[in-house]
């Protein structure tokens, strides 16, 4: 089977990995968009989890034929798994996933808890049962991203680790979407190497380390900060998603789980609440996602940013908004009576430390094989600056209704001991 892609051209796949793509659970993902709501900012980012897909299953092929060319003896079973491995790998993502679980912290992580088991009961498992592999391709996936527990690591690293087939497609396709003007070169893709049974980039040749190696790896690494100050983390995606998630919270209270949404996409989830609790639906509900719906959006009443609040008041307050959601739930109510507001009304949006994963992926160089911002390999200025702007990015938002963002400023700040940075 030949796929014409906008972002990578014509994607060839196998007769495995065709029938694959055509069970219901990998389908699915026509319906959930890669970037959430960032088509309220972008009108072009209506791209799903499904292309993006098969953009790693392209990818992580592209890295084998890498290292099959550099000289390693790849086993033809291996490879199989591993690109089947790409084509579901995001099988189990739920509608607005990552704000779901990673910001609101309403569910366990997509890779984590039951969900893979739950969908390989199903006409997928059956597929990759007749294919032989059900059990591999199973197994890679639930391996963590730096390969432990996976008796070949760099398997498991192709699909999911730092630099990988995930982020190699999505950086490229989530731009392109964007219509954002930013790239990687393609020689990225000549410094996959293996040390031992693990994935590593070559930054060096003849035992001496290249400038130009690096400074592609760090274009990459530009690139997914660019993405992420732009597109990411806008104040207008990041609103967006909280209504959706605090719908969401507020559906839990009448007994939705984790396992109905794993069935809907991002259509079927809105008009989902729409009618919670089914035939008599709860008003409060019902308002978070028609205002999605229809982009009525709440406004930014109260702004912290990392650029003043120290690193220390941070973590404290992430302990508190983040990770305690029953303490958040009850700082949303206190603000929510100081401005004579419904809870639906008041949303304290408080991510966790941003922090950029990529750039701990191992790299050989002239001294050996590191985490490319290992401190002791003295990792580039560059990096280091990159890192720290990347952790800059953290936002604490409350969001409120049009016309109350003054009043809220005052009783937020009175909340969180520490002014409002934002100006109408």
């Amino acid at each position: 089977m030949v796929i014409r892609d906008p972002v990578h051209g014509d994607i060839r796949l196998t007769a495995a990995e065709a029938a694959v793509l055509d069970t219901p659970e990998v389908q699915r993902l026509r319906g959930i968009k890669q970037t959430g709501t960032a088509n309220l900012v972008y009108p072009g980012c209506v791209h799903t989890r499904f292309d993006h897909s098969l953009g790693a299953c392209a990818m992580a092929r592209r890295i084998m034929d890498r290292l099959r060319a550099a000289g390693f003896p790849l086993d033809p079973e291996a490879e199989r798994v591993v690109a089947l491995a790409a084509l579901i790998h995001d099988v189990t993502h739920i509608p607005f996933g990552h704000t779901l679980e990673d910001e609101r912290r309403l569910f366990p992580r997509h890779d984590e808890g039951g969900r893979l088991a739950l969908l390989l009961d199903g006409r997928l498992g059956r597929v990759l049962a007749e294919l032989g592999c059900r059990d591999e391709v199973a197994a890679l996936l639930r391996c963590k991203g730096d390969g432990a527990g996976c008796p070949r690591p760099w398997m498991a690293q192709v699909v999911s680790s730092t630099i990988d087939a995930d982020l190699l497609d999505y950086l490229r396709r989530d731009a392109w979407f964007a219509g954002l003007v930013h790239d990687y070169d393609q020689r990225v893709f000549d410094y996959f190497d293996l040390e031992g049974d693990n994935l590593v980039l070559n930054l060096a040749r003849n035992d001496m380390d290249r400038p130009d190696a690096r400074s592609e790896v760090l274009q990459l690494l530009r690139t997914r900060y660019f993405l992420t100050e732009r597109v990411y983390f806008h104040h207008t995606k990041v609103c967006s998603g909280a209504m959706i998630a605090k719908a969401v919270e507020l559906a839990l209270e009448y007994g939705v789980t984790e396992d109905d949404l794993l069935w809907l996409n991002d259509f079927t989830l809105l008009e989902f609440l729409k009618d919670v609790p089914r035939g008599r639906p709860d008003r409060r509900v019902r308002r978070l996602a028609e205002g999605v719906a229809e982009r009525r959006l709440l406004k930014r009443g109260y702004v912290l940013s990392a650029g003043h609040v120290d690193r220390a008041r941070r973590i404290e307050l992430i302990d508190r908004y983040h990770r305690d959601r029953a303490a958040r739930q009850r700082a949303e109510e206190e603000l929510a009576r100081a401005l004579g507001l419904g809870l639906e009304d008041v949303i304290i949006y408080c991510p966790g430390l941003s922090m950029m994963k990529e750039a701990a992926v191992r790299v050989r160089t002239a001294r050996g094989v590191a985490p490319l911002n290992d401190p002791a390999g003295a990792p580039p200025l560059e990096l280091q600056v990159l890192e720290q702007q990347y952790e800059n990015l953290w936002r604490l938002y409350v969001f409120v209704p049009e016309g109350y963002q003054d009043r809220c400023a005052g009783e937020a700040g009175a909340l969180f001991g520490l002014p409002s940075e934002f100006r109408r």
